[in-house]
């Protein structure tokens, strides 16, 4: 009975989201307050109704309903709790229904939250945000339904994918989702905005809390997608430039660029057509990377589906509403005047330069990405695109991003010179330069990417502590260090976040410039060094888990002569699946870890056993939590919750209807 009625409450869902897709919209046309007021109960009302399907759903998994096919599919009796509830999302038509739960919880925040907006531009924006959960309802009820029954239901279901059955994968895609599905609310700004002909200052106010909220979350959710492969998939790798994951890296470009430009939109009230552009094209990439997960048209171990007709409808969906949106945009682009005049060096210049850094940055992974898609279709040629061109195509767009942005944050707004803004920032050129040399040297015979980490990771930091210590004014020590504790949590923020950038560039660039790498074959009761670590294999043996069988080696470490720790590293073979997992064990420590995978047995006794040594790689993630953090502080900021202190300047700007 509760999933009948979970399927009724999304069909019921379906029907009020074409209520609020269309009455809303209209009434905004016409004038008509009463018309125009529908879309706040309807957008509360369908968030509820696909929050009690997805409980519904939930509910389905938890208790191992196998009348239900995807519960079949998806999940086993003898599978932990915690994999049953994040089944509900590790699968095809789960996860759609988590997309469109998600989707109306930003409308219904909108509706909540949105008060103070214009009454014409909230109920546009909670019509259009309403217009792309009709075409995903539609899209999962004709397509995807996940109420589907079975004739007659299994004793046993067949098992969540191994690999997904991880506590990493079970909050990687809700927080995935949350970034991606929430750059819709800047997508339904953009297309209000353009519905209305008018983007202002307050505008870019209000698209900023949103494009930051999703930004937050789409960074979360990669950093945590990052680390699950790191320590499950047992590559020894963080980031493999596989196309899924370069589906959720483009739009975080583009959310990130969106940011900035929004920036100069309420600041000075310049890049108007260009903040819309950047506001469609990040739902258009959350979109693409919808399409690659689920069509199978490329490779990936992060696919959802291999279903090329529901391919075909997620392309439909991306073509109508990118269609729809830049033709709009065409239509009305010229309406958007910029008023802000500025001169080359300027902060409105610089945020220029980052734009086109992002976007462009951004267009390189695009086309890595689909490049193997079109040499298949239009040249007949099978082609990879791996890691090699990635590095090589979006390593110069960071290292230049990353010598611009403490001049950009510092430099003042409309016209500002280059000698004046270096001031305070030669001492941390100096000294970035000087520890970047004395790696140099310290590394005798190896690249010169990790040196040039150490100068941009400190640079960057440098900087934003920088850009934070001049905001304090001039004056006393002590006066200055009280004004700096009352900065807004926006300037916090701010630095935090380039701090956190900073932080995540070195790390990137130690880890590919020092890590090493030993594969040998190993007996038990055997020691073998490696990068000064005695690692002794200790012993092998079978252990069974609560829905797998486990080959565990139990292995030593020490160093020079001190223990270190005991790690165990695992081959898992999940029978109801028949899939076989590599469980790496990693000693994480501040400096660096030690990363451990068990091969499989040789011909003439041992073990094959994998050793990484990989410096400062926590630093990695750590640096994504501290964009994550940067990011989370600007959005407490008051001046940049929903449409705060934007209101009165807004309704003054509103022409009588």
């Amino acid at each position: 009975m509760i999933i009948e009625l979970g399927h009724f409450a999304l069909i019921l869902a379906f029907m009020v989201a074409v209520v609020q897709a269309v009455i809303p919209l209209v009434g905004a046309h016409k004038g008509w307050r009463g018309w125009m007021a529908v879309a706040e109960p309807a957008a509360t009302t369908q968030f509820l109704l696909t929050g009690f399907s997805f409980a519904a759903l939930t509910y389905a998994f938890v208790v191992s309903d196998f009348s239900l096919r995807l519960v079949v599919l998806n999940s086993h009796t003898a599978k932990p709790m915690i994999y049953k509830i994040s089944g509900v999302w590790g699968n095809h038509e789960g996860s759609m229904l988590l997309w469109v739960l998600i989707l109306t919880l930003f409308g219904a925040c909108a509706a909540w939250f949105g008060g103070n907006l214009p009454p014409t531009l909230r109920a546009r924006v909670l019509s259009v945000q309403s217009a792309v959960a009709v075409a995903f309802f539609a899209f999962i009820l004709f397509t995807s339904n996940p109420f589907e029954r079975l004739v007659t239901p299994p004793f046993q279901g067949q098992d969540l994918n191994p690999l997904l059955q991880d506590p990493g994968l079970a909050f990687h895609p809700p927080f995935l989702y949350l970034g991606y599905v929430g750059l819709s609310m800047a997508f339904s700004f953009a297309v209000a905005a353009l519905i209305e002909g008018r983007v202002d200052a307050a505008w870019g106010r209000w698209v900023r809390p949103w494009t930051l909220a999703a930004w937050v979350f789409l960074t979360i959710g990669i950093a945590l997608g990052s680390w699950w492969a790191y320590y499950e998939l047992g590559w020894g790798g963080f980031w493999f430039w596989d196309p899924v994951e370069n589906a959720s890296f483009m739009p975080w470009l583009i959310a990130a660029a969106l940011l900035h430009s929004a920036i100069v939109v309420e600041k000075r009230e310049a890049l108007k057509s260009w903040t819309i552009l950047l506001a469609i094209l990040a739902f258009g990439f959350s979109l693409i990377g919808t399409f690659i997960v689920r069509s199978g048209v490329l490779t990936s171990v992060h696919a959802f589906a291999n279903d090329p007709d529901r391919g075909v409808m997620i392309l439909l969906i991306l073509g109508f509403f990118m269609g729809g949106a830049l033709t709009l945009f065409a239509a009305r682009a010229s309406a958007m005047e910029a008023k802000g005049v500025f001169s080359t060096i300027s902060r409105e210049s610089a945020l220029v330069m980052n734009n086109v850094l992002l976007a462009v940055s951004s267009f390189v992974v695009f086309i890595g990405t689909i490049w193997p898609l079109i040499a298949d279709m239009f040249f007949g040629r099978t082609l990879t695109v791996g890691p090699p061109f990635f590095n090589m195509a979006f390593s110069p767009f960071v290292v230049a991003l990353a010598m611009l942005l403490p001049i950009g944050a510092i430099i003042p707004w409309k016209r500002g010179t280059v000698a004046k803004t270096m001031q305070p920032l030669w001492g941390i050129a100096l000294l970035s330069l000087a520890l970047g040399a004395l790696v140099w040297a310290m590394q005798t015979g190896r690249s010169a990417l990790g040196p040039v980490g150490v100068i941009l990771g400190i640079w960057v930091v440098g900087g934003s502590l920088a850009d934070l210590w001049l905001r304090t004014g001039r004056g006393a020590l002590t006066n200055r260090l009280a004004r700096l504790r009352r900065l807004p949590r926006s300037d916090w923020g701010k630095a935090t976040a380039h701090a956190g950038l900073g932080v995540t560039i070195f790390a990137v660039a130690a880890l590919m410039a020092w890590e090493s790498e030993d594969i040998r074959v190993v007996r038990i009761g055997e020691t073998f060094d490696h990068r000064g670590y005695d690692i002794t294999l200790v012993d092998v043996r079978r252990v069974e888990g609560p829905n797998y069988i486990s080959t565990m080696g139990e292995m030593q470490v020490a160093r020079d002569g001190r223990f270190v720790a005991t790690l165990y590293p695992e081959k898992r073979v999940y029978p109801v699946a028949g899939m076989p997992t590599t469980e790496a064990a990693i000693d994480y420590g501040f400096l660096r870890d030690v990363y451990l995978v068990l091969g499989d047995p040789q011909e003439g006794g041992g073990w094959a056993v994998r050793t990484y040594v990989k410096p400062f790689a926590n630093w990695l993630w750590g640096g994504c939590l501290i964009m994550a953090l940067g990011g989370a502080l600007s959005l407490s900021d008051r001046r940049y919750r929903v449409a705060a202190g934007a209101g009165r300047t807004a309704r003054a700007a509103v022409p009588a209807e």
